[in-house]
């Protein structure tokens, strides 16, 4: 379980996270959204103990998180960075997390630089961007740890590497359930992990909410131009996207059945709401509309 009490983190006269108190139940994948900026790494780095908070309280099962040896060695952070020393070879750095980590998990991670073709002589400088996010998402999911931190740590990868690391994060949770916070970009590519979502803005949280409760938010609305801009008047407009005559509108707020009832007897298809159309309407609110 972890808690956050008005968490504040400041840089100077930069404002980070700005009076932040969430709670996260164990055990559960979650997806924290936001964009460039948000203060999604300095609340993350606050949830790993890598920084105190400039003021408020973050508690890991009932204890204080910072400089707690308990709650440390329970917790891995992959940054997009990596925390490693480049001259290090890969076999080096997989010695030094199976002797940090209790949780470790040697065969594990064997496995995934298998699926991935690292080779584990190599020095962590001569690994490419894609290859050096391998390895973070390797040490992030061998370590098992109960709450594991992924912080845009497929950053580099091409398609087939994250649908790989997509599939074994899924696989590895349903065997080893663990609280997983994964931060990322790629909504609409991760939003199916996602058992709980946050969105974060302007060092604030705008949302925390169930993934099926948030995609009964609103409905995609799909058919001829005509027909579908004459459903939608009167209703909030999220998204759109438009095709030669096919035009599909994302609404927010549940509606009623007999409406939809009635768009389907004139051709129209309806969708659930997709969470990259709902994170795009909230981060794109002017900053007082999104209070």
């Amino acid at each position: 379980m972890i808690e956050l009490r008005r968490v504040t983190v400041r840089y100077g006269s930069t404002l980070a996270v700005d009076d932040v108190s969430l709670e996260l139940p164990a055990g559960k994948i979650y997806g924290l959204l936001g964009r460039n900026g948000s203060g999604k790494t300095s609340l993350l780095s606050v949830l790993a103990s890598y920084r105190k908070p400039s003021s408020g309280t973050v508690l890991v099962d009932g204890e204080p998180a910072f400089e707690n040896p308990r709650t440390m060695r329970r917790t891995c952070f992959i940054r997009d960075t990596l925390d490693l020393n480049d001259s290090d070879r890969v076999a080096t750095v997989l010695d030094v997390a199976d002797r940090l980590r209790p949780t470790w998990d040697a065969a594990y991670a064997a496995k995934l630089l298998g699926l991935f073709e690292l080779d584990t002589r190599k020095r962590v400088s001569a690994l490419s961007r894609g290859q050096r996010s391998m390895l973070g998402v390797t040490l992030g999911l061998a370590s098992r740890a109960p709450l594991t931190i992924l912080d845009e740590s497929y950053l580099g990868m091409d398609a087939v590497a994250r649908t790989l690391f997509y599939r074994e994060l899924l696989a590895d949770y349903l065997a080893h359930p663990r609280t997983i916070i994964l931060s990322t970009h790629l909504i609409e590519e991760v939003a199916e992990l996602f058992e709980r979502v946050v969105i974060m803005d302007r060092g604030r949280i705008l949302l925390h909410d169930e993934t099926d409760a948030l995609r009964g938010r609103g409905v995609t609305v799909t058919g001829p131009v005509s027909l579908v801009t004459e459903f939608a008047a009167g209703h909030t407009v999220l998204g759109e996207q438009t095709l030669g005559g096919v035009r599909a509108l994302t609404l927010d707020g549940p509606l009623d059945p007999d409406e939809i009832a009635r768009g389907e007897r004139d051709g129209l298809a309806f969708g659930p709401l997709g969470i990259q159309d709902l994170f795009v309407h909230l981060t794109s609110q002017p900053l007082e509309a999104s209070r």
